[in-house]
């Protein structure tokens, strides 16, 4: 089998792969202050034929014999993505070598890829780590009673994917989570939604979860929601606030709704933001 090339990006000592899951799908009936046609005009003009694609990334870091994912995909879950594990492969990276994973947060398509369809762990030998506040939202019977219908599956997803690694399983409230990776709490998406800034030498990277969904409307349109947030206002004023900082910083990013090259910049562009991906 051939090795697949896949978008990398060194920091440092560090470096950092994108590796695809692949896709899901999301109607712009879900966007908040955006009218649906506004939204298609957008994806239309950046370029994107199937306007309703959210791509699914996941980042894999390697330093110094150590081989970190950050999140894990879908999973299949919905039938969305699924790819992750195949794609590690084909990049020469077996399941069994990964030995911790930092998660985002826990929707499901950050978590579906931690467990097999048996309900058996993928990644048989990595740490899990997360937010203490992730944790114990999904975990909590209250959310689950209240949480609607269509929200449900969301929390059992969470609970397998926690249950698959308990003995291995590790909390953090804030600071470094491993050498040279800090989280950074990002609030509103969900309770402890958090990216991880990456520094080496005088490099860094920021991963941001999902600070966007939507990269070529929300990033221009930081005002535009998704019903996937939590909270979304306060989604909408981290997102403002992260994007005047990244673009000032001119830092590099990774987001797991980016498209397919994985990493940008955001650049000023007249009033408003854009995507500058890299090469």
């Amino acid at each position: 089998m051939s090795k697949l090339t896949l978008p990398t990006q060194n920091v440092g000592d560090l470096t950092i792969t994108a590796v695809s899951d692949g896709y899901l799908h999301a109607s712009f009936d879900f966007l908040a202050n955006i009218d649906p046609s506004d939204a298609a005009r957008m994806q239309e003009n950046a370029g994107i034929t199937d306007h309703t694609s959210i791509h699914i990334n996941c980042y894999l870091v390697r330093r110094g014999g150590r081989t970190i994912l950050i999140d894990a995909g879908a999973g299949g879950f919905k039938q969305w993505g699924g790819q992750l594990k195949t794609n590690l492969l084909l990049a020469g990276i077996q399941p069994s070598e990964i030995d911790a994973i930092l998660l985002t947060h826990a929707h499901p398509d950050h978590v579906g890829g931690l467990m097999d369809a048996s309900g058996e762990a993928v990644f048989p030998n990595a740490e899990l780590v997360a937010h203490h506040l992730e944790v114990a939202f999904w975990q909590d019977d209250g959310n689950l009673s209240r949480a609607p219908e269509r929200a449900r599956g969301n929390f059992l997803v969470a609970r397998q994917a926690f249950g698959g690694y308990r003995d291995r399983l590790r909390t953090f409230e804030g600071g470094e989570v491993l050498p040279g990776i800090t989280a950074m709490p990002l609030p509103g998406h969900t309770a402890g939604h958090s990216g991880y800034r990456l520094d080496s030498g005088n490099n860094s990277l920021l991963i941001w979860g999902d600070i966007v969904h939507f990269p070529e409307i929300q990033v221009p349109r930081p005002d535009v929601s998704i019903a996937f947030d939590q909270d979304a206002h306060l989604a909408a004023d981290t997102r403002s606030r992260l994007l005047d900082c990244v673009a000032a910083e001119q830092l590099l990013i990774a987001g797991m709704h980016l498209g397919e090259p994985g990493f940008a910049r955001i650049e000023r562009k007249k009033l408003a933001y854009g995507v500058a991906y890299e090469e």
